[in-house]
């Protein structure tokens, strides 16, 4: 988990210094990344979205996928959301200080304005969308995505629920390559 989390904030080969179970994690956050910027049905849901995103789009649907997985929760796991989230925000608040800067600030952010739990909601997305188009000074107009949210949302839900069951078959699928791997390692 933690190396999935930090994934982003590591370049090239700078893992080394992470125990092995960390690198896995992000091994395997760089090939969930790459699975799902092949699939053909994440690439349908990018162009269902307006023009005016451009390369933006990749990261709108990850945040819309990213709703479509807290609020149908309840189908991929027997943990509740709040449990869940709860459990993951102890975790790094633990082993926050030995992680990468700009994870460490993420947490915090994360934490404070639960996020976890709010991309349930269509106001916790409309949240993470205003503060994304901040941080590109406009650039995205990713703020502007809500109104795709509310347009599509049955079309980009099936989209989700017919991509993730995919992934959820090619990360365990390649979660157990990597633990074979470490395994056969020892």
């Amino acid at each position: 988990m933690i190396g999935n989390f930090i994934a982003d904030h590591i370049r090239g080969n700078n893992y080394e210094g992470f125990s092995k179970e960390i690198q896995q994690g992000i091994f395997l956050h760089r090939e969930i990344d790459t699975f799902t910027d092949a699939h053909e049905i994440v690439r349908k849901s990018k162009r269902r979205l307006h023009k005016r995103y451009r390369h933006y789009d990749g990261v709108i649907i990850d945040i819309f996928y990213d709703y479509f997985l807290a609020k149908n929760w309840a189908d991929y796991s027997d943990v509740s959301l709040d449990v869940y989230t709860k459990s993951v925000y102890k975790l790094f608040s633990k082993i926050s200080d030995d992680l990468p800067v700009k994870s460490q600030n993420f947490i915090k952010y994360m934490i404070e304005y639960n996020i976890l739990f709010n991309y349930q909601y269509k106001d916790g997305i409309a949240k993470v969308l205003n503060g994304m188009n901040t941080r590109t000074k406009g650039k995205s107009q990713m703020n502007l995505a809500i109104e795709d949210l509310r347009l599509l949302e049955d079309e980009l839900q099936e989209d989700f629920t017919l991509f993730f069951k995919d992934l959820i078959e090619h990360t365990n699928k390649k979660f157990k390559e990597l633990t074979d791997i470490q395994y056969k390692n020892k």
